[in-house]
Parts: C-alpha cells; structure tokens; sequence
C-alpha cells in the first residue's frame, strides 16, 4: 500500500488512485488510537482542547516542537515501513501510523493472534548473529530490537513481534544460522 503526500496537504492511496484520504491512525504499543485528519494542521486537539503545536528546525536547537510557549527537542529515532520511534523531550514513544483500512486489519490480526500467548523467534534468512540485544529473563515490547543478524552484507535489526519476557535464547554472537533455525522463545503477556 502506497501511500502519497501531496504539497497540498492531502494524501492519496496507491498511485493511480483518486480517492484521498481524510485521516490516518496512530496506534501505540498498548493499542490506544489516535486519530488526525488531513490535510495538516496546527492545531492539536487533546481532552476536547483545542491548542496550537509548531514544529521548527534549526541549526542551533535541533529539531523541536512548541507546545503552549515551551520548547520540547523532538527526534526520529528509528523508521521502518509505518512503524516509528520518536524520542520526545527525552522519552521514547513506539507507535505505527495507520490508514482506516490498515487499521481495521491490524485489529483483526491483533485479535487473532492474541490467542497464542508464545512465540518462537526464527531467523526469516540464513545469515551471522553480529548482536544479541537481549537477554533470558528481559521484559520486552512488541517491535523492540532482540537481535541484529547479518545476511548478504546487510545488518538486520529482528525484533519482537510481541510483548513479553525473553524465555530463553537459542543463538549467540558470531554464530550462523539457517532459516527457520529457533533463535528466541518468548512468553507473552
């Protein structure tokens, strides 16, 4: 799915399409949404006030946002597909943005695999463990870093597709491994 931010402000689905968006979907770790509609705007409503939210970048501060006349840094930490990271005046915030279709098939599958409380971690390509970033015992989020596995010259961040409590860890650094081969058996919530 495609998604495509015009200079107007507006967003359309795929490439061909005419149908323009009218909000996106922020969904965080613990499934709380939070919904903006398009195009932009300035405004920020939060508990039903309306407040004005600017986002500035300079040389001197960095990237920050002004939020009732004080300054907060603000910065991307990690991107990958919809799903982000933003450090926010010191604290890190994991979220996914969605679109009212993506949305509803992110409950559904939510609900679905929400039966299975535990999961295997297999490695998705052969490859060399470079980096263990967890250890047996360690409270985990759903997307966080686990481990980076290197295959065909690239270094892969594999991450916890639940949140839970690493079980045990099958690999260490500098080993090889297979597809499919078990590397992190975690026990969700």
């Amino acid at each position: 799915m495609l998604l495509e931010l015009k200079e107007s402000g507006t967003m359309r689905l795929g490439r061909n399409s005419k149908k323009e968006l009218k909000k996106l979907i922020a969904v965080d770790l613990q499934r709380k949404k939070f919904e903006f509609s398009l195009p932009f705007s300035d405004e920020l409503k939060i508990n039903g006030k309306i407040g004005e939210v600017i986002i500035k970048q300079d040389d001197k501060h960095g990237s920050y946002l002004i939020w009732k006349n004080k300054k907060y840094p603000v910065e991307v930490l990690n991107k990958n597909q919809n799903k982000y990271e933003i450090l926010l005046n010191g604290v890190s915030y994991y979220f996914t943005i969605e679109t009212p279709t993506s949305y509803k098939r992110f409950k559904f599958l939510s609900a679905k695999g929400s039966s299975s409380k535990n999961e295997n971690l297999e490695a998705p390509m052969p490859g060399k463990i470079i980096e263990v970033l967890t250890e047996e015992g360690r409270e985990v989020r759903a997307g966080e870093p686990l481990l980076i596995l290197e295959a065909m010259k690239m270094q892969n961040e594999i991450q916890s597709p639940i949140a839970g409590k690493v079980k045990k860890i099958y690999i260490k650094a500098g080993e090889s491994v297979l597809k499919d081969d078990l590397m992190i058996e975690i026990h969700g919530k």
